[in-house]
């Protein structure tokens, strides 16, 4: 009898460890990823038997299911503020927001599991991962990444609206990005990683790295992730045979020609999360090593970046909280950045010879990169951007209360902000819109405005009780001043937030204004002399009677004062206000 049952309880044990492998493990040839009911179905039952393992699910995306975040608690603390009081340090793991890039999707299951299974979480960060953020790309599964090596199917880069979703944290036009937002402003990661795959030249590594841009970040962080986190990865990296090089080597030609750092503006995830004074990295697996080796150098990273998170925990800590101050206190923003090319710095590069030969396509040359030459040489490595656009915060800005999408993203985003108590003018800076550039076809369903040109004026200006005011003195700024300042990169008037006030509403009858500025010119000299002016310094002007005309109207008190002012005001004097 004890026979028996002995082997019944080895055969449960064998199915149980059996169940507990992933899909990607289960697989004969390992190129094969979850799909998403995969991915649920096996953290729901790894979560059952597991009480360091709880999961949350957040609003909903875009295809309606809700977003699933698998968070990892040593003490089997999951409230987000208990875990705040007790100076843990947060990590936060994004994987899949490219479901054809889902390494991070497999390496993740086999992490959390091993983690749990072998008793290694880390006493004092928190771990929390996205199981698989864009949903709606994910179930839209097959083969449309031509370039890349496995697996043999996988989901859509876009989601269900057809958005890509690292280009949208800041817009926030998917529900996706409402949901990781909530995630962010809840759980205050020190720490983000986002997982991807990348494309461009071929060479040598399995694995390459983006961290937030060095000259962008707070200089506490940019001083800690030079000198420390960023060459220590690189280390356990390279001590567990997945050497790495930063992302780049082909993006602007042959790898020769030398790596330019990717600078992540807010659209992207670690661009939205340094405006939150986030440490950020992204992996980027190389799209032509077999599958399962890109997978298991996620999966190294991750207990690369665990180990490190556990170590520097009171750190990273401190660090956060001394950053948060600052910025509080910070005066000027950079809003957007140009590379300096003045200052190239050398790294070592292990690629593969690149030639030309004849195209069995088109019959003429193409390029190819020769695995049987393998070099390793010196290459540039340009990494420092300088500041191309800054603004000087105000005391506070205004935001009428009718620009409901920012109030709501900055409520999701933490921001605090007070409302007039009633009706009130105040005296401060607005902005008219002098120039911009807009594209000729859409970016993300947007045509993005560039090349803005302000003309601020000092105006006295009619508020109502209700409208919102944000004090510039928060760990936040950086976020405000990014998307209220027009010129921003990724402000929100780039993103068409505020495209409204670039119609004019009110216009003239010709034969109607001919004799109202015929009066106004004869009642007021000083505007007949600029008209005068105008026309002497202008020849078409002078040469149309249309644009004269046009030129009395916009210079009248008819003309209406709101086109082209951007509404959102600049309190440039602190002034007690009434507030509720």
């Amino acid at each position: 009898m004890r026979k028996y049952i002995f082997i019944l309880i080895s055969v449960f044990c064998c199915l149980q460890t059996h169940a507990q492998l992933t899909p990607f493990e289960q697989s004969k040839d390992k190129n094969y990823t979850a799909t998403y009911a995969e991915v649920i179905s096996y953290y729901q039952s790894l979560a059952k038997q597991q009480p360091q393992m709880r999961l949350f699910n957040y609003g909903s995306t875009d295809i309606g299911k809700p977003l699933t975040l698998v968070v990892l608690s040593k003490d089997k603390v999951f409230d987000p503020a208990l875990i705040k009081k007790q100076n843990k340090t947060v990590l936060l793991i994004n994987n899949g927001i490219h479901p054809g890039e889902p390494e991070g999707i497999d390496a993740s299951m086999m992490l959390v599991r091993d983690l749990l299974k072998n008793k290694q979480l880390p006493k004092d960060v928190v771990l929390c991962f996205i199981a698989l953020y864009n949903i709606d790309g994910n179930l839209n599964r097959g083969q449309s990444r031509a370039n890349q090596n496995g697996p043999r199917a996988y989901g859509f880069r876009g989601n269900y609206r057809n958005l890509d979703l690292n280009r949208d944290f800041i817009k926030a036009d998917s529900k996706n990005a409402l949901a990781f937002a909530q995630i962010l402003n809840t759980w205050q990661p020190e720490v983000l990683l986002d997982n991807h795959t990348s494309d461009g030249a071929d060479y040598q590594y399995v694995m390459t790295l983006i961290e937030t841009q060095k000259d962008k970040q707070n200089p506490v962080l940019a001083a800690y992730t030079a000198k420390t986190l960023t060459p220590d990865l690189y280390k356990g990296m390279k001590k567990g045979g997945w050497e790495m090089i930063p992302y780049g080597a082909g993006e602007q030609g042959l790898p020769d020609s030398g790596i330019v750092s990717f600078m992540e503006t807010p659209r992207f995830s670690t661009g939205y999360a340094a405006q939150h004074n986030i440490i950020s990295y992204m992996t980027e697996t190389h799209m032509l090593k077999p599958f399962d080796k890109r997978v298991w150098a996620t999966y190294a990273f991750m207990q690369n970046l665990i180990a490190i998170c556990q170590r520097d925990a009171g750190l990273l800590g401190t660090m956060k909280k001394r950053v948060d101050a600052e910025v509080s206190r910070q005066k000027t923003f950079a809003l957007n950045w140009v590379l300096d090319e003045t200052k190239v710095d050398t790294i070592t590069f292990k690629g593969y010879a690149a030639g030309y030969k004849t195209s069995d396509v088109s019959g003429l040359k193409r390029l190819f990169y020769d695995r049987k030459t393998p070099y390793t040489k010196p290459i540039k490595f340009y990494n420092t951007y300088k500041a191309s656009i800054t603004a000087d915060k105000p005391v506070a800005y205004i935001i009428p209360q009718a620009w409901g999408k920012i109030i709501d993203l900055f409520k999701l985003n933490k921001v605090a902000m007070s409302r007039l108590a009633h009706d009130t003018t105040l005296n401060l800076q607005l902005y008219y819109i002098a120039d911009y550039k807009t594209g000729s076809r859409p970016y993300e369903g947007h045509y993005i405005h560039t090349n803005v040109k302000l003309n601020p004026v000092d105006a006295s200006i009619r508020f109502y009780q209700g409208d919102y005011v944000v004090y510039a003195n928060q760990p936040i700024n950086r976020y405000i001043v990014e998307t209220l300042e027009p010129q921003g990169v990724d402000s929100f008037f780039a993103w068409n937030f505020f495209d409204s006030i670039l119609g004019q509403k009110e216009y003239y009858s010709d034969y109607v204004f001919e004799d109202i500025a015929a009066d106004l010119l004869k009642k007021d000299p000083g505007l007949r002399q600029k008209l005068d002016d105008a026309k002497a310094a202008d020849p078409k002007l002078a040469a149309s009677a249309g644009a004269q005309l046009n030129w009395v109207y916009r210079n009248s008190p008819y003309f209406e004062k709101t086109f082209l002012r951007y509404p959102v005001g600049r309190l440039l004097t602190p002034i007690k206000l009434d507030l509720k």
